[in-house]
């Protein structure tokens, strides 16, 4: 069989780009309604381990930990099983994770079983995380257009969704056990649902010059990609963006009442409106990263953050508080999302590069809270919002590196000389 029969082979085995689409919507709801699982329960795994705070945030560490793990040795693993291989083994072996927990919790009541668990699940988030997002990167690629933002969107709709089924469940009195059984069970059939849908072979520009399959990168090439400015100036990118989220998400509501003086109810308001702004600037950025491209739309992003930073620090009034809130989630929404893009533009080593990257998002995930835990003990939780702003501004800074590259620049100027000849086109004659 010759090389260009070996590719139209390939072409003809895969999935229609609409399946292939929806299936990387799948893994990513089902990536985010598994971390909303073990997320919403957590006050009854507490309970049911009878553990104090200290010793529940080891159990924690220990899911950070392996998640950092999973991300160093992700893009090895891709290279070797591939993406698809690489997000169904992770996501079904997440969810035996997280129903152990809810064994080990609600029947064994044994700490160490759930901390093993919790260790495992965080690799595994680690890995899915890497494949999810250079298997979205690949769908871009192949469109012709940015869809990340949405990609992650469908991440936040998961967690919602996995958030109000186990609150409902709790609401009930259902166990834990009872609870991550089934929801590992209805998740793991979605999952082997969304498999069928995802291409067997890697997209057509990672083909090797015989046309058989995907290149091959030595384990020294890919852990050079620690040593490219661009990958690292683009980690800079998501580390400040990925700060403005970890720090909404966990010191937000808390900032709110500690600082502020408000109730428990509308400190959690505050944040309901920040995770709004941040579905909402996922969802509606993606036309707008499609006309305008990364770089314009990633400096728009961090002054958008900047400003709602800015105003929340400065102005002790609730009406603008919500609006410097929400200003600040529609700011901080699309740098992860887009920095990943940027980092899979070569589909040879798009894998080494988002894991790369990914590990400086988690590292800011990681570190952010207690930092910002230390900083407000002494100046207050809202000034030490200082900190974050600036890490914002180095996003600013650092924006030019997710500069389109290579096809996806070609495409883009494409779309923007389209959308130029059709304004041309509709403008009266002079």
């Amino acid at each position: 069989m010759t090389a260009s029969n070996r590719f139209d082979s390939a072409v003809e085995r895969r999935p229609s780009l609409v399946a292939w689409r929806l299936a990387v919507f799948a893994v990513f709801a089902i990536n985010g309604a598994t971390m909303a699982t073990w997320v919403a329960r957590t006050p009854a795994i507490r309970d049911a381990l009878d553990v104090s705070l200290e010793q529940f945030g080891l159990l924690i560490f220990g899911m950070a930990v392996g998640s950092i793990g999973g991300l160093l040795v992700s893009s090895h693993l891709i290279a070797r099983v591939g993406t698809r291989a690489g997000m169904l083994g992770g996501v079904l072996l997440s969810l035996i994770m997280i129903a152990l927990v809810g064994v080990g919790s609600a029947q064994l009541g044994s700490y160490a079983v759930v901390l093993a668990a919790l260790v495992v699940y965080g690799a595994c988030m680690g890995v899915v995380d890497v494949a999810m997002n250079v298997e979205g990167a690949a769908v871009e690629q192949e469109q012709g257009s940015a869809i990340m933002p949405w990609f992650h969107a469908a991440w936040s709709g998961g967690s919602i969704v996995g958030a109000a089924i186990a609150a409902g469940l709790a609401l009930v009195g259902v166990g834990l056990d009872l609870h991550t059984l089934g929801i590992a069970v209805v998740l793991g059939v979605a999952m082997l649902v969304a498999d069928r849908g995802l291409p067997r072979h890697r997209p057509l520009p990672g083909l090797d010059d015989d046309g058989d399959g995907p290149k091959r990168t030595t384990f020294g090439q890919r852990m050079a990609i620690w040593r490219e400015p661009r990958t690292i100036v683009i980690g800079l990118v998501i580390l400040g963006m990925a700060f403005a989220e970890g720090t909404a998400n966990d010191w937000l509501a808390l900032a709110m009442v500690d600082d502020r003086g408000v109730d428990e109810a509308t400190g959690a308001f505050y944040f309901g409106v920040f995770a709004v702004a941040m579905t909402t600037g996922r969802i509606v950025g993606v036309p707008i990263l499609n006309r305008f491209g990364r770089v314009p739309v990633l400096v728009g992003s961090a002054i958008l953050a900047i400003i709602g930073l800015t105003t929340l620090i400065l102005v002790d009034q609730p009406v603008v508080a919500g609006v410097a809130i929400f200003v600040w989630g529609l700011g901080a929404s699309l740098g992860f999302p887009v920095g990943m893009s940027a980092a899979a533009d070569d589909p040879e080593r798009a894998a080494a590069r988002v894991a790369a990257v990914a590990t400086v998002g988690y590292f800011a995930f990681l570190v952010g809270p207690p930092l910002i835990g230390f900083l407000g003990e002494r100046i207050g939780l809202i000034n030490s919002l200082w900190v974050v702003l600036a890490l914002v501004v180095v996003t600013a800074v650092s924006s030019p590196a997710a500069r389109e590259r290579g096809a996806a620049a070609r495409e883009r100027e494409k779309r923007a000389a389209k959308s130029d000849t059709k304004a041309d086109a509709g403008s009266p004659a002079a």
